[in-house]
């Protein structure tokens, strides 16, 4: 694991849901005491005054660019039940993030974004059983609300962090490893043979795609926009870096493929490079949009993708991990994958969880590889 800037914090989990500023004894209460009224009004939040604690958090009240995200105080109370109080030691950082921020995808105003953090139970909800105060646990997906010192979580979402896996490395894989998880193996089987096209194939997803797939016997092509950045896929088993600021990756993958094209695409970038990710693509070729850090794509007329018989799919990892079985399935194939090296993470830069901000306009800028995580300012 690589690490860059600051020294590791303490951190918590909560949900948005139980996130609130300070009211009266076990009333439903809102954050109207602590914004203007000319902010929008969350709903109305049970929180029990007697044992709420004040802990820090970023919400977002206005869709926008970084500056959206306050770094705010914030109440949070105790778990019910089949619920885990979880303190935060470390936040990972994705683009749905900043689809939350930006209004791509929606959310009920105001809100606590982030959707992975790695943190220590510190209170279990009445009755609960199979988890204890101090067990060290992950989250990735639902709910939102990881930017915070503390969350309230459903027991059925944690699932239980390797003692071999530090917390830091687990907030940076939990929901990447996760999603490179069900894209690989899952959203399209990739087998012995295929080859495949990642683009941001030095990103924090694009980097385990490259890895896995190479592991899988796959041929891994990649786009980056740097020579910087093709050394680093080339380092994660990316045999075909393509720096597109360079060439065209459509008359590479061409030349590399013999005119044959890929057996998929895994594109996160959208906008910009859809059209040409189908151009990549062989007969019967899928094409896996599961980002769009670029803009939106526009409207896809079904006949575009008749002269190949292509496949396209838009998936969520939420929708692979339904379940509880699938959920610590796919978990567990991703800690292990670290624990045997077959995944090595790379977290090229920590921020304290208070620079969510800066930690965001960086992400958007492209100033950043790999992983990138947020570290509670009380650790």
């Amino acid at each position: 694991m690589i690490l860059h800037n600051h020294h590791l914090h303490k951190l918590c989990f909560r949900r948005t849901s139980i996130l609130s500023p300070p009211s009266g004894a076990c009333i439903s209460s809102s954050f109207t005491n602590f914004h203007r009224q000319s902010k929008p009004k969350p709903k109305p939040i049970r929180v029990c005054r007697a044992f709420a604690s004040m802990v820090k958090a970023i919400r977002v009240y206005e869709h926008g660019g970084p500056e959206v995200l306050k770094w705010e105080d914030v109440e949070v109370g105790e778990p019910g039940e089949g619920e885990v109080r979880v303190k935060h030691k470390a936040i990972g950082v994705n683009f749905i993030d900043v689809y939350f921020r930006k209004g791509v995808y929606k959310s009920e105003l105001p809100f606590i974004p982030g959707r992975e953090a790695v943190g220590v139970v510190t209170a279990v909800g009445p009755g609960l059983t199979g988890r204890k105060v101090g067990d060290l646990v992950a989250y990735a997906g639902n709910p939102m609300g990881s930017y915070s010192e503390e969350q309230i979580l459903s027991a059925n979402v944690v699932v239980s962090v390797p003692s071999t896996i530090d917390p830091i490395l687990g907030a940076a894989v939990m929901l990447k490893g996760m999603t490179a998880q069900f894209l690989l193996r899952n959203c399209f089987k990739v087998e012995p043979g295929h080859t495949i096209l990642v683009h941001a194939a030095a990103g924090g997803v694009g980097s385990l795609l490259c890895q896995w797939g190479n592991a899988l016997g796959a041929t891994v092509i990649g786009t980056v926009s740097t020579k910087e950045k093709a050394a680093q896929a080339s380092e994660d088993g990316c045999h075909h870096p393509i720096i597109y600021t360079q060439e065209n990756f459509v008359e590479r993958v061409k030349e590399i493929t013999k005119g044959q094209g890929v057996q998929v695409v895994y594109d996160s970038v959208g906008k910009d490079t859809f059209q040409g990710s189908l151009e990549c693509l062989a007969l019967r070729g899928y094409m896996v949009s599961f980002g769009q850090s670029s803009g939106v794509i526009d409207p896809v007329p079904l006949s575009l993708l008749a002269p190949k018989s292509l496949f396209l799919t838009r998936p969520s990892m939420m929708h692979y991990t339904a379940t509880r079985e699938e959920l610590l399935k796919t978990a567990a194939e991703v800690f292990a994958n670290v624990a045997s090296g077959v995944l090595k993470v790379h977290v090229t830069k920590t921020y304290p969880l208070s620079e969510a901000a800066k930690a965001h306009a960086d992400l958007e800028s492209r100033k950043t590889s790999g992983s990138i995580v947020l570290i509670p300012d009380n650790n």
